[in-house]
């Protein structure tokens, strides 16, 4: 009979956060000679570290194949709890080195385009009113890149969607919806159209976001639906700016959020595409760790995300 795993305390009893670092360590390196080496271990000592980690967690984490090892289900599991403890102790030693300072501190955030424009800046405009001294650093990336720098403990706040995550990993708040739009240059065929179909886009060549991404996900089930594989010559990327410029100075088609095509219309760089998609994403909103308690200025600017525009 395979034995019980080990209880929450029992396990807070046997681990050591020199296992979990060796156990990163070898991720990092690819082998255990070398993650010893950086730990200034003896190949035996890291060895034998390793034995008592699989002893204390009661399962195996690696197999191993000739003189190498190979991470199997549980040890890939284990290290994915890990990354969320190396991250925990990256954003407390973060808080820690603010309160030894006297400062205000800094706070790191992630978000996601269609949020940038108004509902963070807003709220940041209120959070630097409260606290003048704050140092802010913002990340805009699709929402899957933005919560692995989370889990890293890179990021103290993620305004996005939770994507393929576990939502029992995290705190989510909704803030608003992210309607999407087609856009072209302003001299492009299909601009100034009082009508486009879905056949019409396909004879021009396309931009989307990277594979994984909320979007891509949206626009591969609009291809799906119309019974039309993905373009070919397909440039990927996530930068707007990026997007933007190609399309002004191309034939291509590119889908961004309404709330960006309609500024950027206004202001003559590009024109929207007179075609309802049949797909939409989810509401976008807050994100933390459920285990990373949120320093004094995330919470503050949640409050005001949810103060301002509501749930």
């Amino acid at each position: 009979m395979t034995p019980e795993p080990p209880g929450p305390s029992q396990l807070l009893n046997r681990l050591r956060m020199r296992q979990v670092a060796l156990l990163l360590s070898i991720e990092e390196l690819g082998t255990l000679h070398a993650a010893s080496a950086t730990l200034g271990m003896t190949q035996p000592a890291a060895t034998k570290m390793l034995h008592e980690l699989e002893d204390a967690l009661g399962q195996a984490l690696f197999d191993r194949i000739g003189r190498g090892l190979q991470l199997n289900d549980a040890g890939r599991c284990v290290l994915a709890h890990f990354h969320g403890m190396q991250g925990t102790i990256t954003a407390l030693s973060r808080e820690l080195k603010a309160i030894r300072q006297g400062s205000a501190g800094k706070l790191f955030i992630g978000s996601i385009m269609a949020a940038s424009p108004a509902f963070l800046t807003q709220a940041l405009i209120r959070l630097k009113a409260q606290y003048p001294l704050l140092a802010v650093e913002i990340t805009v990336a699709t929402s899957d890149r933005l919560l692995e720098l989370l889990q890293q403990g890179a990021l103290d706040l993620v305004i996005g969607r939770l994507t393929s995550a576990s939502p029992d990993d995290y705190i989510f708040s909704p803030i608003a919806q992210e309607p999407l739009s087609v856009v072209v240059a302003r001299d492009h065929p299909l601009a100034g159209k009082s009508r486009v179909k879905f056949a019409a886009l396909l004879a021009y060549p396309w931009i989307l976001q990277p594979r994984g991404s909320p979007m891509r996900d949206v626009m591969e089930q609009e291809f799906k639906t119309h019974q039309a594989p993905l373009p070919k010559g397909l440039i990927e990327t996530a930068s707007i700016l990026t997007t933007t410029n190609l399309i002004s100075q191309t034939r291509m088609v590119a889908v961004i959020p309404q709330s960006i095509a309609t500024r950027y219309e206004h202001h003559g760089l590009l024109a929207i595409v007179p075609y309802a998609l049949s797909h939409q994403l989810e509401a976008f909103g807050s994100i933390l760790r459920r285990d990373r308690p949120p320093n004094r200025s995330a919470a503050a600017l949640m409050a005001l995300l949810q103060e301002h525009f509501g749930d």
